[in-house]
C-alpha cells in the first residue's frame, strides 16, 4: 500500500506490494446512496403521517385542526433546521451534519411509537422536523457536488436521483404502515412509527457509504460561507412558500379524504404506493432531464400547474380510478419542486453559497408547509369538510404558478476556476475528509 509524507503527498508503494484499486464510484450510486436522506426526512417523517392520521385521529380523539397542527409542529422544526443547516454544516462538516441528523430523525420516529400524549407527540414531530431539515438541506448540497463538471443536465439528473429518495420512502411507508394497521387496527399506528424508525436507522448505512465519495469544498469555499446573490432568486422564494403550502395540504389530508369516501386501508395504501412510485420514477426519468433544460421560472411554473391538475381528480370525482389518476399526476410531479429550486440555486449562486441558498429556500418552503396544514385543517373542520380544505391547495398552487413566471435567470455565477471541487475519485478506502491534502 502507498504511504504519505508529512506534507500529505502520496509516495509510490514498493514494487512487491500490489496497489489497491481506486476505481471511482459511479456518480449515480453516490447520489442514490445520498437519497437515503430524503427517504427518512420526507418519505417517513413528513409524508407517512398522512397514512397514520385517520387511525391516530380516531384513537386519540383529535379534530382535523389538531391533526393539522402536528404537521405544523413538524414544519416549524423544519424551518429552524433549514435556517441553521449551513451553520451545522460549517460547525461539524457536511458529512457529519447529514448523517447525525438522519440518526436524530430516526430516533424521533422510534420515540413516537411509545406515547399517545398530544404535547409529547408534537414535540417529537418538531424534533423530527428539525433534524430531517438538516438532513435534506445538507444532503441536497452534497448531491449538487456529486458532479463537478460544467454539464448542467448531468448535475440536474443526479440531483433528481437524490430527490427520488422521497418517492422511495413513500412507497416503503405505503407498505409498512397499512400492514401495521391491518394487523393491529387503529392501535397499529404505534407499530407504524416503530417500523419506520427501524428502517430509518437501516437507511443510515448507505448514506454513510455514499457520503465518503462526495468531493470536499475546502478553505474559503467551505459550505455555507456567504449568501451572495440570493436576491436574484426572490421570485423563487415567493413561489416556494406558496407551493409548499399548496402541495402539503393535499399530502396531509388526502388519505383522510379517501377514507371518508369509503376507500379501505389497503385501497389508500395502494394510492400511496402508486404516488410514491410515480414520484421516484418521474423524478428519475423525466424531471431531472427536463429541469436541466428549462430556464428561469419555467420549471417552477410547470411544476405548479401539473401538481394542481393532480389535486383535482379526488375533489371532482370519487372512486379508485380518480384516486389512482391523482396519485400518478400529483406523485409524478410534486418532488420536481425541490429539484427545480436546487438546480436554480446551483446555476445562479456561487458554489460557496449553495448550502446557504438551498437552506434559505427550504426555510421558505417550510413556512408554507407550516401554514398550509393548519389553515387547511381549520377549513376541513367547517361545514365544507376535508374537500373544502383541499380546495385551498388548488388556489395556492394557481397563485404560485403565476408568481414563478417573474423569475429570470441571469446566468450562472459559479466561479469554477476558484471553487470547483475535485471530481469524484475517492476509493472506498480513502479518508472521509481529504481537506488536509487539498489545501
Amino acid at each position: 500500500m502507498s504511504s504519505s509524507t508529512p506534507s500529505g503527498i502520496q509516495e509510490p508503494a514498493p514494487a512487491s506490494v500490489p496497489l489497491r484499486a481506486t476505481k471511482p464510484r459511479p456518480e449515480f450510486l453516490v447520489a442514490l446512496g445520498l437519497a437515503a436522506g430524503p427517504v427518512v426526512a420526507l418519505g417517513f417523517t413528513r409524508f407517512a403521517y398522512a397514512l397514520l392520521l385517520p387511525a391516530m385521529r380516531e384513537k386519540l380523539h383529535w379534530s382535523y385542526a389538531s391533526a393539522g397542527s402536528m404537521n405544523t409542529a413538524n414544519a416549524l422544526g423544519y424551518i429552524i433546521g433549514a435556517a441553521t443547516a449551513a451553520w451545522w454544516s460549517r460547525r461539524f462538516g457536511a458529512r457529519a451534519a447529514f448523517l447525525w441528523s438522519m440518526v436524530i430523525g430516526a430516533v424521533a420516529l422510534l420515540a413516537s411509537a411509545f406515547t399517545g400524549d398530544f404535547t409529547l407527540l408534537a414535540v417529537l414531530r418538531f424534533v423530527g422536523g428539525l433534524g430531517t431539515a438538516v438532513t435534506f438541506v445538507v444532503g441536497s448540497a452534497l448531491a449538487s457536488r456529486v458532479h463537478s463538471g460544467g454539464q448542467q443536465s448531468r448535475s440536474a439528473a443526479l440531483v433528481a436521483v437524490y430527490m427520488a429518495g422521497v418517492g422511495i420512502g413513500v412507497v416503503l411507508s405505503g407498505l409498512v404502515v397499512p400492514a401495521a394497521l391491518s394487523a393491529w387496527g387503529v392501535s397499529g399506528w404505534q407499530a407504524g412509527w416503530l417500523l419506520m424508525g427501524v428502517l430509518a436507522l437501516v437507511a443510515v448505512v448507505p448514506a454513510v457509504r455514499a457520503s465518503r465519495h462526495v468531493p470536499d469544498v475546502t478553505g474559503a469555499t467551505a459550505a455555507g460561507r456567504g449568501t451572495s446573490g440570493l436576491k436574484v432568486l426572490a421570485p423563487t422564494f415567493a413561489w416556494y412558500v406558496l407551493f409548499g403550502a399548496g402541495y402539503v395540504s393535499y399530502m396531509t389530508f388526502v388519505i383522510a379524504l379517501l377514507h371518508n369516501q369509503g376507500m379501505t386501508t389497503w385501497g389508500t395504501a395502494t394510492f400511496f404506493i402508486v404516488l410514491g412510485a410515480a414520484s421516484a420514477l418521474a423524478t428519475l426519468l423525466v424531471w431531472g432531464r427536463l429541469i436541466g433544460r428549462l430556464r428561469g421560472g419555467s420549471a417552477p411554473t410547470l411544476v405548479s400547474v401539473v401538481v394542481l391538475i393532480g389535486v383535482l381528480p379526488v375533489l371532482l370525482w370519487h372512486g379508485t380510478v380518480a384516486a389512482i389518476v391523482s396519485a400518478v399526476i400529483f406523485g409524478g410531479t410534486f418532488m420536481a419542486g425541490p429539484t427545480a429550486v436546487t438546480v436554480l440555486a446551483r446555476r445562479m449562486l456561487p458554489q460557496h453559497a449553495w448550502t446557504s441558498g438551498i437552506a434559505l429556500l427550504t426555510v421558505a418552503f417550510s413556512v408554507g408547509q407550516a401554514v398550509g396544514p393548519l389553515v387547511s385543517g381549520l377549513m376541513s373542520d367547517s361545514s365544507g369538510g376535508i374537500a373544502k380544505g383541499l380546495w385551498l391547495s388548488v388556489a395556492l398552487l394557481a397563485v404560485s404558478a403565476v408568481v414563478a413566471l417573474a423569475q429570470r435567470e441571469r446566468g450562472a455565477t459559479d466561479h469554477r476556476h476558484q471553487d470547483t471541487p475535485t471530481p469524484v475519485t475517492a476509493s472506498a478506502s480513502a479518508p472521509a475528509d481529504r481537506s488536509a491534502t487539498q489545501r
